[in-house]
């Protein structure tokens, strides 16, 4: 964001809207968010229904549990990130997991929050979006350097990561697409659309290091 728009966004409501399937905790986060400054434009408590509204009202943070029912909260960051550039996503979630944080961060999220923060700690952090930081914790912000920065040396020193480096769901790509299915058929099986599939194999080709599908699928068959 530039100078301009950060000022811009300044001089107006932070604009929030919240995704989480208990009615209590959202109760919690509203009354804990409660300000002149913040303004909640929209809530949802399903990820189908959270889909719709936030391209809708485009908020300036999305709040986004990731234990949700239907599709999971990590898979909407990956759904709404590309779609919503201008809002910053942010994990509010029970989960200390490395994988769930890594996995968000990767995906698109601006941030990571587990709910046992108090409510000044989760204004605190909103606030600071507009600002451009990172709304998580040292020590979350910690291991996502370290991930990544590993990530980067073994990218350097091996000319690409082995099948070890992939999420779990480019893990999941890698196998069908070893097993010989389309796009389309690896997108009905995970339920999920055919262009992420597209964006799983790119990123599946840059960190394996290879050229193509074809010799991407021959590195995880030589796995087995």
């Amino acid at each position: 964001m530039s100078d301009a728009a950060t000022s811009r966004a300044a001089a107006r409501p932070l604009r929030v809207m919240l995704v989480d399937d208990h009615a209590l905790v959202r109760s919690a986060v509203r009354q804990a968010i409660t300000s002149d400054d913040v303004e909640l434009v929209g809530e949802a408590a399903s990820a189908e229904e959270a889909f719709e509204l936030a391209l809708r009202v485009r908020p300036d943070v999305l709040l986004l549990d990731i234990d949700l029912p239907g599709i999971s909260g990590i898979r909407m960051v990956e759904e709404l990130a590309p779609r919503l550039p201008d809002t910053r996503i942010v994990m509010l979630t029970v989960s200390d997991d490395e994988r769930d944080l890594i996995d968000a961060v990767a995906k698109g999220a601006a941030g990571y929050l587990t709910k046992d923060l108090s409510p000044e700690a989760l204004l605190r952090a909103l606030r600071g979006t507009q600002r451009g930081e990172l709304a998580m914790s040292r020590r979350s912000a910690a291991l996502v350097v370290r991930h990544f920065a590993g990530m980067a040396r073994r990218g350097r020193t091996a000319g690409g990561q082995g099948i070890e480096g992939l999420s779990p769901r480019e893990t999941d790509v890698l196998r069908m697409l070893a097993e010989g299915l389309t796009d389309r058929e690896i997108a009905n099986a995970l339920v999920i659309s055919p262009r992420t599939v597209e964006s799983h194999v790119s990123s599946i080709l840059h960190k394996l290091g290879v050229r193509n599908r074809a010799e991407a699928a021959q590195r995880y068959r030589g796995t087995d």
